[in-house]
């Protein structure tokens, strides 16, 4: 045990030195989007609007985060965030009608909360049973998860959106604190804090890393792998949950195939991040930087008239391929 824990501390440094390349990469974006775009990137309507974007797949990248880190991988986040959005949507809608007062529209505004929550955490539990019970392999159990739960909520919706939800929920969702900061993105930072408490400081989060590194001989240390992953599995589950309702706030409706390009991007995030895709290493902050990165990329290519966002999907293929390269590389000079 007393070597595996070890192994977890002794990378602290260079995952300080990943973190503070991860800032310089994202200075450097900032700069060059400034430079590029001087008169629409660095405003303040364009860091609210980004401040409002990227915390609905930020949350489900940390999810993905997790996963990877206890040596598997989350692909069925995007299926139970539109899942949990809907079944909660579903519930608004039939609840409380068109014209009801706000007050009265609370208590379901509540019970829609705790329905989208507990769909992420049953759909999360899905995905770790398969896991840990059938011996299914992480990316082909979520995946096939995934699928399952982008159908559920087809056949919920027949194919259609869900509209007409109550001013309450939107008000929420969309709000600013003190007419600066949107609300998703003070909902990400107390995630991304909580996660990282969690992984550094709890029982819980070391015993996930030492499941990650070498789960054998977490196993042989006495620890409960597979209690272990199916928690990590719910967890992310919830958090997909979060992303949903931020994404149904947002767009003021819930649809079977939202966010479907979010994988992707969740998964680059996290490798982009510094997670180690073999499991046993990874931290918040690293992930933070990189939905900044992305985030910044994302915005400041936007902004160019003459460039397809189709390009955008292979620029964060190239942009993960490179990661991955980078990552190898700095692990075989590190053997």
């Amino acid at each position: 045990m007393r070597m595996l824990i070890r192994s977890i501390v002794s990378p602290q440094k260079e995952e300080n030195k990943l973190e503070l390349r991860l800032f310089g990469v994202l200075a450097a974006v900032f700069v060059l989007m400034t430079v590029l775009k001087p008169a629409l990137f660095p405003t303040a309507g364009n860091f609210s609007s980004m401040m409002t974007q990227f915390p609905e797949y930020g949350v489900m990248a940390i999810g993905v985060s997790l996963a990877m880190i206890s040596g598997g991988i989350d692909l069925a986040v995007v299926g139970t965030a539109n899942l949990a959005a809907v079944t909660a949507a579903k519930f608004l809608v039939a609840a409380v009608p068109r014209g009801t007062p706000a007050g009265e529209a609370v208590l379901p505004v509540l019970i829609a909360l705790l329905i989208a929550l507990g769909t992420g955490l049953a759909a999360g539990a899905i995905s770790g049973m398969l896991i840990t019970l059938f011996k299914i392999p992480p990316i082909l159990a979520t995946l096939g998860a995934g699928q399952l739960y982008a159908g559920a909520a087809i056949v919920i919706t027949a194919g259609r959106p869900i509209s007409g939800l109550p001013a309450l929920f939107s008000n929420i969702g969309n709000m600013e604190i003190a007419g600066l900061l949107p609300l998703p993105f003070l909902l990400y930072v107390v995630i991304a804090a909580l996660t990282h408490f969690m992984l550094q400081k709890t029982s819980f989060g070391i015993k996930l890393f030492l499941v990650g590194t070498n789960a054998k001989a977490a196993l042989f240390a006495g620890l409960e792998n597979k209690l272990i992953i199916l928690k990590t599995y719910m967890l992310s589950g919830i958090l997909s949950a979060i992303a949903g309702l931020i994404m149904m706030a947002r767009t003021n409706s819930a649809k079977a195939d939202y966010g479907v390009s979010y994988t992707l991007q969740c998964v680059l995030i996290a490798v982009l991040g510094g997670v180690d895709s073999n499991g046993g290493r990874g931290s918040i902050l690293g992930v933070t930087f990189a939905v900044l990165i992305l985030q910044f990329l994302s915005s400041g290519l936007n902004m160019f008239d003459n460039l397809s966002n189709f390009y955008r999907d292979v620029i964060w293929g190239a942009v993960l391929i490179a990661a991955l390269i980078v990552n190898w590389m700095l692990a075989r000079q590190k053997r």
